[in-house]
C-alpha cells in the first residue's frame, strides 16, 4: 500500500517527514487552504530523495500556473482537486503523473468517472465537503464497492490512527494507497511525526508486500 503525506509546508517538518520515506509527499498550491505553500523557496524541496514523489495539489488552477510551479519546484505528480475536465487532466500527462480527486458521498455517480479513462493515472477518493480536502471527515467506505474501473485509487478523508486498521481491511483490487493529512497534524501544515511513525508501522506490512 502506497503512503502519501499531504499538506506539508514547514521546511524543517518537510525534512523530518522525508526521513520516514513515504511514497508521495503532497504540497498544496491553493491559496484558500491553511496548508498553502505560499512563497516557500523552491530549494526547500531539494531535500526530498528521488524515490519520493513530489505531488502538487491544485484546485481549478490555470494550465500556465500549474506548468510554472511544476518547473519551479520539480514536481513529478499533480493532484487536481477541483472540477478539472478529462481533457484538461490529460493535457499534463506527457510530462507528469496525474491524480484526479473526487469528493464522495452516498449518492456519488461513479459513471462520471468513465470519462477519465485514459486521461488520468490515478484517482483519489475524498469526503465530499464544501472544502477541498483536509476536512478530517470520513465517508462510508462501503460505497467503494460501486467503483468498477481499472484506474487505481488513493483513499483520503479523515484517515487516522483510530481507523487505519479498518482501512487495511478494505478489499478492492484498485485500492492503491492512502493519503494522510489533517489527523496527523500538530497544526495545519505541520505534521505530527510520532503519529506518522505509528501509521507507517501499521501500514508497513502491506506497503512492503507491494514494493517487494
Amino acid at each position: 500500500m502506497r503512503i502519501k503525506i499531504c499538506g506539508l509546508k514547514d521546511p524543517e517538518n518537510i525534512k523530518t517527514v522525508a526521513a520516514l520515506s513515504p511514497d508521495y509527499m503532497g504540497f498544496i498550491c491553493y491559496d484558500l487552504s491553511p496548508r498553502f505553500i505560499a512563497d516557500i523557496p523552491a530549494e526547500t524541496l531539494n531535500v526530498l530523495p528521488a524515490n519520493i514523489n513530489r505531488a502538487a495539489v491544485f484546485v481549478d488552477e490555470d494550465a500556465a500556473t500549474i506548468n510554472g510551479l511544476i518547473d519551479k519546484f520539480g514536481f513529478n505528480t499533480i493532484q487536481l482537486h477541483g472540477n478539472e475536465s478529462p481533457d484538461f487532466s490529460n493535457s499534463f500527462r506527457h510530462k507528469i503523473t496525474v491524480i484526479k480527486a473526487f469528493g464522495l458521498s452516498r449518492d456519488f455517480n461513479f459513471e462520471q468517472l468513465n470519462n477519465y479513462i485514459g486521461k488520468v493515472d490515478y484517482l483519489l477518493f475524498d469526503t465530499k465537503t464544501e472544502l477541498y480536502g483536509g476536512s478530517g471527515k470520513t465517508f462510508d467506505w462501503d460505497i467503494l464497492n460501486n467503483y468498477k474501473l481499472s484506474i487505481p485509487f488513493f483513499l483520503s478523508g479523515g484517515l487516522s490512527l483510530e481507523n487505519l486498521e479498518e482501512v487495511g481491511r478494505i478489499d478492492h483490487p484498485q485500492f492503491y494507497g492512502v493519503d494522510l493529512n489533517s489527523k496527523f497534524e500538530l497544526s495545519p501544515g505541520l505534521k505530527d511525526i510520532e503519529k506518522l511513525k505509528k501509521a507507517f508501522n501499521m501500514l508497513k506490512y502491506n506497503t512492503n508486500e507491494i514494493r517487494s
